[in-house]
């Protein structure tokens, strides 16, 4: 017997619902920003105004007027809103004056491609240490495990990255400082220069892991520490089931349900948390294209990526949701 087409999956009907609501969050994310941000001290007018002794109050009017800011806030807004509808983000008020939409493609490879590589990596270590810690909770390891995570989490990242500059960079010279290649890149075959962006990533990475390893791995401890109290496990247990297949096929899946919450939760850290690091280590990446953009006051810069991180915000809401639903069973089949 076929079904109608108005019986739709409860997880398909889930996502629609998910999307509309998260247009209308993105919407009102925007409305606060761009009202945000006009209220700041200072123009983008001032850098080019203020610095040259020979530009007075009618250059900066003329420059407001070709900005568009001298129009009334929401005038602005609705012309930043109808541009963005078609994708146009608008040009940069900086000296360049090019478009957001191709600077934020050019640097977004680089964070992007950084970020996802420390969270793979954070993922490989940091789940089977909340593993082994909660199966074996209380042992030296765990105690051992728990000291080195906390003293992680407590150390800022800025200071990591000085003391791995410091040691690695000045004391042994192992690795380069900053920036993403070298002076001879140029001259360098194919896989010298892979070899070359890589050793200079390296610092960052590791600067990035460190920071995200200690959150993951005590969250995922007490993960598994709740689902190793539940019947099911203790009857796995009593029925004579290896530990690894106790572990793995019946409290590792149910255990990793929060951890896709804090996944998707994690994704706007993509932009927000790679300003120090990329500052620190002169990286060509959006963290530092937001700071250059709120310094000199570039509004459309800045609104560009604050849709950015609103939009990588709610795709992980989104994909968390999924996920779940991919995990859990009993949430694609439940009705809405």
């Amino acid at each position: 017997m076929l079904k109608s087409p108005l019986f739709l999956p409860p997880l398909f009907l889930r996502m629609c619902r998910k999307l509309l609501w998260a247009a209308l969050v993105l919407w009102g994310i925007t409305i606060v920003s761009f009202w945000v941000i006009h209220l700041a001290p200072g123009s983008p007018t001032d850098m080019e105004v203020t610095l040259n002794p020979l530009a007075g109050e009618a250059a900066r009017a003329r420059l407001e007027s070709l900005y568009g800011l001298d129009r009334p806030l929401h005038v602005q807004y609705w012309d930043w809103l109808v541009r963005l509808a078609h994708l146009d983000f608008g040009n940069s008020m900086s000296a360049d004056s090019r478009p957001v939409l191709e600077k934020i493609w050019e640097r977004l490879p680089l964070t992007a491609g950084m970020n996802l590589a420390s969270l793979l990596l954070t993922l490989l270590i940091a789940v089977p240490l909340g593993v082994v810690s909660a199966w074996k909770q209380h042992s030296l390891f765990d105690r051992s495990v728990t000291v080195l995570v906390f003293l992680g989490f407590a150390m800022p990242s800025f200071w990591l990255a000085l003391l791995l500059m410091l040691y690695c960079g000045i004391d042994h010279d192992w690795l380069p400082l900053s920036g993403i290649t070298s002076l001879e890149f140029s001259s360098m075959g194919p896989w010298e220069q892979v070899c070359d962006v890589a050793r200079h990533l390296v610092l960052p990475l590791i600067v990035y892991t460190v920071g995200n390893l200690a959150g993951m791995s005590r969250f995922m401890r007490a993960c598994m520490l709740e689902v190793c109290r539940q019947d099911y496990i203790l009857t796995a247990q009593a029925k004579g089931l290896s530990t690894w297949t106790v572990v793995c096929r019946h409290a590792l899946r149910n255990a990793l349900l929060p951890l896709i919450t804090l996944l998707g939760l994690s994704i706007p850290g993509l932009i927000g948390g790679s300003v120090i690091i990329e500052s620190i280590f002169a990286l060509p990446g959006l963290g530092q294209l937001f700071y250059a953009a709120v310094m000199a006051r570039d509004y459309t810069m800045i609104m560009g990526n604050l849709v950015l991180s609103a939009v990588l915000t709610l795709s992980g809401n989104i994909l968390a949701d999924f996920c779940y639903g991919l995990a859990d069973p009993r949430i694609r089949t439940q009705k809405s």
